[in-house]
């Protein structure tokens, strides 16, 4: 059986991470995210390059959502990679999807990437994403 627990400074990562969440302040995000990191949103076809861009459309993300709760935690083998499943509501739509992120040797993050359903609740999360952020990120692309 492989192993699947974290390496210890993505587990670190993961922890601030847990904590930003649960205290609802992103401020230390970009602390544990890397310089050349990409975002995949569940709406854009091409991904977001940069920690400002990660940063931006995560903190962003959360601002949108609300009664946001992980349920369950997906580690894969090699320690690096982690998926979070989600609950929320954008809007007045409800929300289920997954965190993705895959972290280097230092336990920065490296990619951050989104998956969202049913489909009226990513059309809520884009259009509210889309008043927040308008064309901000598409500068990162």
């Amino acid at each position: 059986m492989a192993d699947t627990a974290l390496i210890p400074a993505a587990a670190k990562s993961l922890a601030r991470w847990h904590e930003m969440v649960a205290a609802e302040d992103m401020s230390g995000l970009a602390e544990i995210v890397h310089p050349d990191a990409v975002f995949h949103s569940p709406v854009a076809h091409i991904p977001y390059q940069s920690r400002e861009a990660v940063v931006l459309a995560v903190t962003t993300a959360l601002d949108v959502f609300y009664d946001f709760s992980y349920h369950r935690t997906f580690t894969a083998a090699g320690g690096h990679d982690v998926v979070l499943e989600f609950r929320a509501r954008a809007g007045n739509r409800d929300v289920h999807g997954v965190d993705m992120i895959a972290f280097d040797d230092d336990g920065l993050i490296v990619t951050f990437e989104v998956m969202v359903r049913p489909g009226s609740g990513l059309q809520a999360l884009a259009r509210e994403m889309a008043e927040r952020v308008g064309t901000q990120l598409s500068g990162y692309a």
